[in-house]
């Protein structure tokens, strides 16, 4: 009986890695343990008992630890040039007043900025990243 709990352990393994959901694997866990129990306990029934028990420890006790680490469908991660939205930046190069455009430094990056609304901006000034157009960022007064 142990080589069909280890056929099964790994189908849902395989299932496991098909899906996203993370919830299969415990059910694999589960016949593993099966299977190992499986060389002693020899009642069919006691196996399938020891799974179904197995199966539903793993998944109430540990799914909610795992989740902790797994991000979410719903979350976004941001990352790139859109994670300087919203952050203090130095003006290094004055605004123009003609063309508006001027340059930045948001941490160790400089970046081309532009004005939201033709304010003029001299060196040193602090100013926040208000969104990203193309690869300017978009700054305004604090």
């Amino acid at each position: 009986m142990w080589q069909i709990w280890l056929i099964a352990a790994g189908v849902f393994f395989v299932v496991e890695i098909a899906t996203v959901g993370f919830m299969i694997f415990w059910l694999g866990i589960a016949a593993l343990v099966t299977c190992l129990l499986s060389l002693v306990i020899s009642n069919v029934f006691a196996q399938m008992a020891i799974f179904v028990i197995l199966s539903a420890i793993f998944l109430v006790f540990t799914r909610p630890f795992v989740e902790k680490f797994v991000i979410k469908k719903d979350e976004k991660v941001i990352t790139n040039a859109y994670s300087i939205i919203g952050k203090e930046a130095i003006v290094t190069k004055s605004f123009d007043n003609v063309s508006g455009v001027g340059q930045i430094k948001v941490g160790s990056e400089k970046w081309t900025a532009i004005t939201e609304n033709n304010t003029t901006f001299n060196e040193g000034d602090k100013v926040i990243v208000s969104s990203i157009d193309g690869v300017k960022a978009i700054v305004a007064k604090i």
